[in-house]
């Protein structure tokens, strides 16, 4: 079975490894069926989906229904931020998953100026997820964010209000970027002071897709694809104490992410990493 952490000041002890649902946006029930039997066997507790991941809240309903929703820490996202759509679209998220309450809601991609200014604001996406809470609707309230801005901005928002997690990338490759790792290790200081859940994400990030290259996964970007790569990515995340892997948003891909996780010792070498990175031409994904 895959480890347990708590997951910040929730008390939740959540598999370190957790079921990022975008896998679930465009795939049937069926496929879907499957794989929430592999979070299953697999011992998966906690779910991370959104309101703009497809169907994925709708492919998540069956398994949360019939006596099941107390079987894993569920959380969704707003991308709305304004506080009248965002106020509506946590009550329809609500309803597409057939619940009456989720574990955490989360401010979806948080980073431009303009849009955290509105979000943050007095008629924002925040006064909507707080009067949610006060209302039972969630217990928790965190923020994600992808670029290379993202640790800065979730800094910033940390100083604003006391969210209780934080979802950002990180992987080897990324934090070869050295203004982004200094960022990203002050904000993640600012979090173990505050007992603040750090989520991650795109651990097993290849590159960005090629122009003319066969989109062969239904990641938006070129994922690593061999188990032993697999392995080495994400063990290399797992190893850092006190972070969340998220998988990957692809369903065939996700039973070897899965599998990395359930074997996991110890952190690879820096030499096998140096050797990942140039044996498979990896390259940023970001590039602000």
């Amino acid at each position: 079975m895959i480890a347990t952490q708590v997951f910040g000041r929730t008390g939740h002890m959540s598999t370190k490894t957790i079921f990022g649902a975008a896998a679930l946006s465009n795939v049937d029930q069926y496929t879907a069926d499957k794989t929430m039997e592999h979070l299953i066997q697999h011992g998966i507790n906690h779910i991370d989906t959104a309101a703009s991941y497809g169907a994925s809240e709708d492919r998540i309903k069956p398994w949360l229904t019939n006596g099941r929703r107390d079987r894993f820490f569920l959380a969704t996202k707003t991308g709305e931020r304004t506080y009248a759509a965002a106020r509506d679209q946590i009550r329809t998220s609500l309803h597409r998953m057939g619940v009456d309450h989720i574990d955490l809601i989360q401010l979806h991609n948080l980073v431009d100026q303009a849009e955290w200014d509105v979000a943050m604001g007095p008629d924002g996406a925040l006064k909507a997820a707080i009067e949610a809470q006060k209302a039972g609707l969630v217990t928790y309230i965190g923020v994600t964010g992808h670029g290379l801005q993202v640790a800065r901005r979730h800094a910033e928002s940390l100083e604003r209000y006391d969210f209780d997690s934080v979802l950002l990338p990180y992987s080897y490759i990324l934090m070869q970027n050295q203004q982004y790792a200094a960022d990203f290790e002050r904000l993640l200081q600012r979090c173990r002071e505050r007992n603040v859940a750090v989520q991650t994400i795109k651990a097993i990030v290849r590159r960005p897709w090629a122009e003319g290259v066969d989109r062969h996964s239904a990641t938006w970007y070129e994922p690593l694809l061999d188990q032993a790569q697999i392995d080495t990515a994400s063990h290399w995340v797992l190893a850092r104490k006190g972070l969340f892997l998220n998988t990957v948003g692809d369903v065939t891909i996700l039973p070897k992410v899965f599998d990395a996780a359930e074997r996991f010792v110890h952190a690879p070498s820096e030499l096998a990493m140096q050797q990942l990175l140039k044996l498979q031409e990896m390259a940023p994904l970001f590039a602000e």
